[in-house]
Parts: C-alpha cells; sequence; structure tokens
C-alpha cells in the first residue's frame, strides 16, 4: 500500500469562489444543526431534508444542463432496475416526457448519489457495494485506457457530519481505513469503484487512476521522467488506484473547504464525458478549489486492460495530455 500526495496549481491565492465555497460550508453546517434539532422527532423527515440541501447545492453548482432529482431507480439496458437511490443527475439529452418518472434510464444518468446527515462506518461499506451494484448496470467499455477504467457514471456518497467527534478520534484515518477495506474487498476491476466521498464538515476523498507503473517505480512527474522509466526498467508493472483526501491538514491550503474540493472534483469526472463543461472544469483546477490531498494507492495487474490496451500501455503509449482518453493519470 503506498502513499501519495497530490500537488495543486495556484498556493493560498485568494478567489472570490474561495469566498463562495465557504459561505456554502456555513450554510450547510447551519442546516446541520436544524436537522440534528429534528431528528429525534422525525428521523425520516430529517434525512428526507439532508437529501434536499444536497439537491439544492448540486442545482446551483452544476452546470445548468443537468437535472437534478430525489429518490428513483435506474434501469440498465438489459431491464434490470437498481435499488433507490437518493439524488439523481441527469443528462440534457434525457426525454423530456420521462423526466418525472422514478425509473430513470441508465444511457441518460450522469451521476447518483446516496446521502447521510451523519456519516457512520457502515454507510462507507454499504456505499461502495451498492456503486458496484449500480455500475454493473452499465457494459464494459473498451478502446482507451480512460474507457477501460471507468463507467459512464459518477457515484458518490455525501454526509453532513459524521460520528467521530471525540477528542481522541481520527475521523480522517478512519474514514481512509473503512474505504481502502470496503474497495479492496468489494471492487474487483478499477471501473466498479466508489467515486467520490464528502463529508461536508471535515473532508472529500476522490477517486483517482494511475495507467501504468514500472515495478517499483513511484509516479513519475513528465512524460520524459515516464519514458525513462520503461526503458529502464522490465514492463511487467502495474496499474493503481485510490482515494485522494482532501483534508484540513497542516499543509492544507488556507482557503480550503470540503465542499470546494466535491464541486471541483465531481465538475471535473463529468468532464471526461462530457465535453461542454471542460472549460470550466479545468478553470475550477486552475483556481484549486479542490485544494491538495494525498492517500494510499492499490496495485493492480495489467490484466484488467484488453489486450490491445495492455500491450499499448506497456509499450509506453501513456500521456500526459490534458483530457487525452490515454492520460497517464485520471
Amino acid at each position: 500500500m503506498a502513499g501519495f500526495e497530490v500537488a495543486t496549481e495556484a498556493r493560498d491565492k485568494p478567489h472570490d469562489l474561495h469566498d463562495f465555497t465557504r459561505e456554502l460550508t456555513d450554510d450547510m453546517a447551519a442546516d446541520y444543526r436544524r436537522i440534528q434539532a429534528r431528528a429525534t422527532k422525525n428521523p425520516s423527515l430529517a434525512g428526507t431534508q439532508g437529501e434536499e440541501n444536497w439537491k439544492a447545492l448540486f442545482e446551483q453548482w452544476l452546470p445548468r444542463k443537468y437535472q437534478i432529482k430525489l429518490k428513483g431507480e435506474i434501469i440498465g439496458p438489459q431491464g434490470t432496475t437498481s435499488r433507490e437511490l437518493d439524488v439523481i443527475v441527469l443528462s440534457d439529452v434525457y426525454p423530456k416526457r420521462l423526466l418525472d418518472q422514478k425509473q430513470y434510464l441508465a444511457g441518460g444518468v450522469v451521476a447518483v448519489f446516496e446521502c447521510k446527515t451523519t456519516l457512520k462506518a457502515i454507510h462507507i461499506n454499504e456505499a461502495v457495494e451498492h456503486c458496484v451494484e449500480i455500475k454493473h448496470l452499465f457494459p464494459n467499455r473498451y478502446g482507451t485506457p480512460y474507457r477501460e477504467l471507468h463507467a459512464p457514471i459518477v457515484f458518490g456518497l455525501l454526509a453532513h457530519s459524521h460520528v467521530w467527534k471525540g477528542k481522541k478520534s481520527s475521523p480522517e484515518k478512519n474514514i481512509e481505513s473503512e474505504l481502502w477495506k470496503a474497495d479492496t474487498a468489494k471492487v474487483q476491476h478499477p471501473r466498479l469503484g466508489l467515486d467520490v466521498l464528502c463529508v461536508a464538515d471535515l473532508g472529500t476523498w476522490v477517486s483517482n487512476k494511475i495507467v501504468f507503473l514500472p515495478p517499483r517505480m513511484g509516479a513519475p512527474e513528465s512524460q520524459s521522467e515516464f519514458d525513462s522509466m520503461l526503458k529502464a526498467h522490465a514492463v511487467n508493472g502495474s496499474a493503481r488506484t485510490g482515494y485522494t483526501g482532501h483534508t484540513r491538514t497542516p499543509r492544507q491550503h488556507q482557503h480550503f473547504r470540503p465542499i470546494g474540493a466535491l464541486i471541483g472534483s465531481l465538475c471535473q469526472k463529468l468532464a471526461w464525458e462530457d465535453r461542454s463543461i471542460r472549460n470550466l472544469a479545468s478553470y475550477y483546477r486552475r483556481v484549486n478549489i479542490q485544494g491538495s490531498g494525498g492517500g494510499h494507492l492499490r496495485r493492480w495487474p495489467t490484466s484488467i486492460y484488453s489486450d490491445e490496451i495492455r500491450a499499448r500501455i506497456e509499450a509506453g503509449q501513456a500521456s500526459h495530455d490534458e483530457w487525452n482518453e490515454w492520460n497517464f493519470y485520471f
């Protein structure tokens, strides 16, 4: 289990976006206090209010082209229906006639989320299990490293807060540990893994994928360094996956807010499937709305790829070009 840190561009430079994400965080905290005050009387209503908070946030911050819905199921191309999901994000091409149905066609769904008011360890385990189920509704894709490592849908887990509030508690470490355990136990291919986990008052964990590394080598910083690795070492390397934890560490940027990391990373993931929002996603990244982060990497054999893609990867054809489906890192 190798560790990594993610370097970011504009470090601690002020920007209006950082003020907006701070306001969002304060609003979410106030909503959480109101929800908790009513939770003992009506837990179901409290949960619904939490889901509505996230729906409102996405309606305000995702591109206007997307439709945000509460409570529904997904129908796969074979007619298989998923479990009920809390928040569903629909493509702008979704049939208008079907918008108010509670069973949504998989081909028009771009993201789904499970929502918890207060996150517990069991919620992480369940979300990873449910994510695998949902992504199995979509057929495997081939032709580029990106397509083979990703399903055409984002699956996330969202929470206002968490249960680890004691003085000696380590909520960030607890979440990272639970994510790691659930991922290694339940995710049998990189395309099936959880994409994002956000706890509004703590941090955001975002999936990442490294297409290929030669044995015993860390992540290269440039194409030339990557090419040198391939020449110097045997080509029986591996792919890597992990979760970048964007949290309030001593080295974190002053402007960091977990919800900013959620907005930036979600837009980035949606933009791989939707070219029309790539300029916005790139802008968020350059403003550094996500902050910095780190985590651990899981090793995968190159047999996860189709034969053609595996041969090209091992021959050094991955690149560092932005929005290239042959990129070294996603």
